[in-house]
């Protein structure tokens, strides 16, 4: 209360009153910055800056699971099947280890199952074992669902795996090796086009990092690919996300190792490619991922920074060429990074990502209620 005592004259109850207010209020903002201090130090909370859920358009996020049978995890990938969604990703003692195998969890209606392990890198003879590297997994209009994955002691040297599924992913077949220079999708979904194409977005490492378009009309069973659409000099990409646009234009959004997403265009349906060039948004060689909303516009989940793997953000375009702040998931020290994004047919926008590469998170995002901002020389607003 700032009522002011008895004995305190008439003359001074104004001047009382308010020094009694300031004092107040300096011991109600000392105590909110020693709370705001604390959720900092305290390990697992957060500041506000960090909270999505107050940022306009965010619906929720939340582990896939809790506990696992592997300390570390990476590169998860996810796809809406006719009973939910599924997610997988590589896990083991860390990556590149012989132990990582490719794990998934499934979501039909009220939580993540458990994980549970679907491939690994154990050859034939049963005499050496190859760590597993990024699953992308990827449902055609008609057909299995597709698991791609990379197996082999390193990028530059790994090779393209392929199993299927016929129950929303329940159980797979036995894994198939793509044929040679075939990799499949390396970090990012395919797109499938009218015809029953599948793009595929892939990229090399062995002799600098190019990236390249893999196609298949069978579900995998043949391929065709287009030669590298960089030199892997100039513009050293890899892991490339295909946007579409309307009368055949398409995108490719890369990463690099030159600070900036990189991208190339199509006007042709992907048939040709132009040479390609630096976009306006940073990248800090992380991971991306990117897709057409079914409005129209593009969406991208990216470390919008030149340095590390935080904050972990998402921007909506138009074009494709002006970017505008739309969300920031993750903002705190640690490694929020190489996210996958789908639209499933609620129009929600579901994104997964590595968590400090300890578990895998997912969030939901309604596109139709985010509050954009402009993006001025590639800083975040």
């Amino acid at each position: 209360s700032a009522l002011p005592p008895a004995d305190v004259p008439p003359n001074a109850i104004l001047r009382y009153s308010r020094l009694k207010i300031c004092a107040t209020l300096s011991t109600y903002h000392a105590g909110m910055a020693s709370i705001a201090i604390q959720s900092i130090l305290i390990p697992g909370s957060t500041g506000a800056a960090a909270e999505p859920n107050l940022q306009s358009g965010f619906v929720k996020s939340e582990f896939i699971y809790g506990q696992a049978p592997f300390p570390s995890c990476h590169a998860s990938t996810i796809v809406e099947t006719k009973n939910g969604l599924l997610a997988a990703w590589f896990g083991g003692t860390s990556e590149g280890n012989s132990d990582v195998g490719i794990w998934t969890s499934r979501h039909e209606g009220r939580s993540w199952s458990a994980p549970l392990e679907v491939a690994n890198g154990i050859q034939p003879d049963a005499k050496v074992r190859y760590p597993c590297w990024n699953p992308v997994v990827f449902q055609p209009r008609n057909g299995p669902l597709l698991l791609f994955y990379k197996v082999g002691p390193k990028p530059s040297t790994w090779w393209g795996v392929l199993k299927t599924s016929n129950d929303d992913g329940k159980t797979w077949s036995e894994p198939r090796r793509l044929p040679e220079a075939i990799l499949g999708p390396i970090k990012n979904k395919p797109i499938e086009l009218r015809d029953g194409a599948i793009l595929c977005p892939s990229s090399t490492e062995h002799d600098g990092w190019r990236i390249h378009i893999e196609t298949t009309l069978d579900h995998g069973a043949n391929w065709r690919r287009t030669e590298a659409l960089n030199d892997g000099k100039d513009f050293a990409a890899i892991q490339p996300s295909i946007l579409t646009y309307s009368e055949g234009r398409m995108q490719l959004l890369c990463r690099s190792k030159q600070g900036k997403i990189t991208e190339c265009w199509s006007t042709d349906s992907g048939k040709t490619w132009k040479p390609m060039t630096a976009t306006t948004l940073p990248n800090p060689n992380s991971g991306i991922d990117a897709l057409t909303l079914t409005d129209g516009r593009a969406l991208v989940v990216c470390n919008h920074t030149t340095r590390g793997r935080s904050p972990l953000n998402v921007a909506i375009s138009q074009d494709g060429k002006v970017w505008q702040a739309a969300l920031v998931l993750e903002d705190q020290t640690g490694e929020y990074s190489y996210p996958a994004v789908i639209q499933s047919g609620d129009g929600l926008v579901h994104i997964t990502y590595t968590w400090k590469r300890q578990r895998i998170k997912h969030a939901v995002v309604d596109p139709r209620k985010l509050a954009l901002r402009p993006i001025h020389n590639g800083e975040w607003p």
